[in-house]
């Protein structure tokens, strides 16, 4: 019996919804994706030093487009393919002067292997998917299920990620 209310409780305690997750801010504090329910949320690992680092202004631009129509886009700047400035307040002063990015931004967290962030593994578990590279983005939907993902060169403004974003917020 004992071994059964274990299990349950284990069992019962892992996130089966991507809004039971939080991070740490990059400006301090906690981002919890529970304040996000009922939008549609674009998690995107970025980073500082990447080929794909122009994509920040289409983050940027997609952010402004559908913010009002209820889409949230997080970026989440990882080290973990040793692209990223060391510091956090490096990566959020060069976001703001190269891209004026105002989208909400995490600290620097790990996005791959035994110390990825726990919404990190939770994809991996739940859907089978890590980030293969920097500017990888995981489309959530208003009930917090991951319904899309696309690698870097998946581009933000591209027809792929706005017909995905369309589909969720019509």
């Amino acid at each position: 019996m004992r071994f059964f209310l274990w299990t349950f409780f284990m069992i019962s305690a892992i996130p089966v919804l991507a809004s039971e997750f939080k991070f740490d801010e990059i400006n301090g504090g906690k981002l919890s994706l529970t304040d996000f329910r009922g939008k549609a949320v674009l998690i995107v690992n970025t980073a500082s030093r990447c080929g794909f680092t122009s994509q920040y202004a289409g983050l940027q631009k997609l952010y402004d487009r559908y913010r009002e129509h209820g889409l949230v886009v997080i970026a989440v700047p990882s080290g973990d393919f040793r692209q990223e400035l060391e510091k956090e307040d490096m990566v959020k002063q060069f976001c703001e002067i190269n891209y004026g990015l105002t989208v909400p931004m995490t600290s620097i967290t790990n996005v791959r292997g035994p110390e990825a962030h726990p919404f990190y593994k939770w994809v991996k578990r739940e859907y089978g998917f890590a980030p293969a590279w920097n500017f990888n983005k995981i489309l959530l939907d208003q009930k917090g299920l991951m319904v899309a993902s696309f690698g870097s060169t998946a581009r933000p403004m591209g027809r792929r990620i706005i017909r995905s974003i369309d589909k969720l917020i019509n």
